[in-house]
């Protein structure tokens, strides 16, 4: 029986010299490794109470709508600056170089809300400080947030901590 590793494809040297890139593609295009991705995620939650689940844009999509469905939950979108089309708070992040916007609807999470957070890979852990940051703005609380992939030679546990913070997958590197 293969392991969820056993279908990522590292690629070196992508985007530049020295990067090992995780390819997460290599996991959905098989339709076993899919589901060992999703059924890996899922167990992640077996023991964990909460109301919604929330995915960041666009491969926390990916994985989030189909553990939301298997658990019958809300799902919430966090998306890019400009995509969302409701009345929106938005958080600034930086980025290694410049900074991003992520909004969600101001109505899509209501105080006292246990949210799970979701996406495919935590390198810096940008994108979901701000995503977390968002919700606890509108009262809901971060029970968990899980990763398919972590880079930790990235530290992006050190910008979540505070939060229950799991992945499937570790790789020591970057």
């Amino acid at each position: 029986m293969k392991k969820l590793e056993d279908y990522v494809v590292t690629i070196p040297d992508f985007p530049e010299p020295g990067i090992m890139f995780r390819d997460v593609t290599s996991v959905i295009q098989d339709a076993d490794g899919l589901q060992l991705a999703i059924d890996s995620l899922q167990d992640l939650l077996k023991d964990v109470e909460f109301d919604v689940m929330v995915g960041a844009e666009s491969r926390g999509f990916i994985f989030g709508m189909p553990l939301a469905y298997n658990l019958h939950k809300p799902f919430v979108l966090v998306r890019k600056k400009g995509k969302l089309p409701r009345e929106t708070i938005s958080k600034e992040y930086a980025l290694e170089y410049g900074t991003a916007e992520i909004e969600i609807h101001k109505d899509a999470i209501k105080p006292g809300q246990k949210v799970v957070l979701v996406d495919d890979l935590i390198a810096t852990g940008g994108t979901m400080k701000a995503a977390a940051e968002m919700i606890e703005e509108l009262g809901g609380e971060v029970v968990k947030v899980i990763f398919l992939m972590e880079l930790a030679g990235l530290h992006g546990r050190d910008v979540l901590k505070g939060y229950d913070v799991e992945a499937v997958i570790t790789y020591e590197g970057k």
